[in-house]
C-alpha cells in the first residue's frame, strides 16, 4: 500500500489528486507502483524506506544526465525527487517493429559518443542497492581496477563470498589491464544495461532506465547487454554501424562483465561467486 506520507507530498507538490494505485512487479530493491491522477496523468513511483537520500538522488541525476546527451532513446523525466521515493513519467509500452533494435543501437552508440575528460563522475551513486565509487580517474585501467573491482572483491572477501587467494589474482590482472583495452575516451554509460532496463515504447524508440550512470569505457555497457542472453543482432548491427567496436572486442566480454558478476556474487553469491573467480583467474 501506498504509504499515505509519499501521497500527501505528491499531491501538494503537483497539485493533482491521485485516484488510482497499482503495484507494479519486477524489482527486488525497492516497492513500485503506477498512479493515474485525476487530470488522467500516469506516473512510475518506487520508494524505499530503508534507502539512503542519496539513492534516488543518483538516480535522479544519472537520469537527467542521459536525457541531456540528446538521443532518441526515451528516458523518463523526474517529477518529483524526495528522500525514500522518486516519481517518473510513465513510458507507455510498445511490441518493437522492424527496425526498432536496429536504431536502439544506434542510438545507444550516439550516447555514447557523449564524453568527459575523464573517467567517473562527479558523484557516487548505486548499481542495484549496492554503493557505486565514481572517483575520477584520467584513465580506464586505473578508475576499472580501483573503482570498479577492487572495492567488490574486498566486500566479497569480507563477507566470505569470495575466496581470499583471489587477490593475488586480481593484482596480476591490474597489471595487464593497460595491455589489454584499447583506449577511448570516456563515455557517458547506462552503467547497468541488461534485458530488463529497457523496453520499447509506443512510439518505436527504446525506453533505458533504472541506470548507474558515469563516464566510463563503452564496451562496459555493450557487454552487460550480453550478460543475460543478449539483445537482438540487430542492436548490435545498428550500434557497429554507427560506432564500429574496436577489434578483439569478443575477447574482452567476460572482463567487462567481471564488474556486474562481482556484483551479483556479492549480492547472491553462490554461482556467482565461483564465476567471478574463474573470469579473475583466465584472465590473470
Amino acid at each position: 500500500m501506498l504509504p499515505k506520507s509519499i501521497q500527501n507530498i505528491i499531491e501538494k507538490e503537483l497539485g493533482d489528486k491521485i485516484k488510482s494505485v497499482k503495484s507494479v512487479l519486477g524489482g527486488d530493491i525497492n516497492t513500485a507502483y503506477r498512479l493515474t491522477f485525476e487530470s488522467d496523468q500516469t506516473a512510475f513511483l518506487k520508494t524505499n524506506e530503508e534507502a539512503p537520500p542519496s539513492m534516488f538522488q543518483a538516480e535522479s541525476k544519472g537520469l537527467k544526465l542521459l536525457n541531456s546527451a540528446g538521443t532518441e532513446l526515451t528516458i523518463p523525466n523526474v517529477l518529483l525527487l524526495g528522500d525514500n521515493f522518486l516519481l517518473l513519467e510513465w513510458i507507455k509500452e510498445g511490441c518493437g517493429k522492424p527496425g526498432s533494435a536496429y536504431n536502439f543501437g544506434v542510438e545507444l552508440a550516439k550516447l555514447h559518443k557523449t564524453i568527459d575528460s575523464q573517467f567517473g563522475l562527479d558523484q557516487d551513486n548505486y548499481i542495484g542497492r549496492l554503493p557505486q565509487s565514481n572517483t575520477q580517474h584520467n584513465n580506464w585501467p586505473d578508475f576499472f581496477a580501483i573503482e570498479r573491482i577492487e572495492p567488490q572483491i574486498k566486500m566479497g572477501i569480507e563477507s566470505d563470498k569470495l575466496n581470499r587467494s583471489v587477490l593475488k589474482e586480481a593484482v596480476s590482472l591490474y597489471k595487464k589491464l593497460g595491455s589489454i583495452f584499447p583506449k577511448e575516451q570516456p563515455a557517458l554509460l547506462h552503467g547497468d544495461l541488461w534485458s530488463g532496463n529497457y523496453k520499447f515504447t509506443q512510439k518505436d524508440s527504446a525506453g533505458i532506465y533504472d541506470p548507474a550512470v558515469y563516464y566510463g569505457h563503452r564496451e562496459m555497457d555493450i557487454s552487460m547487454t550480453r550478460l543475460f542472453g543478449g539483445f537482438s543482432a540487430d542492436f548490435y548491427s545498428g550500434y557497429n554501424d554507427e560506432y564500429p567496436l574496436e577489434p578483439g572486442y569478443e575477447d574482452r566480454i567476460k572482463l567487462c562483465n567481471l564488474y556486474p558478476v562481482l556484483v551479483h556474487a556479492n549480492l547472491f553469491g553462490g554461482s556467482y561467486s565461483r564465476q567471478a573467480e574463474k573470469i579473475i583467474k583466465n584472465y590473470a
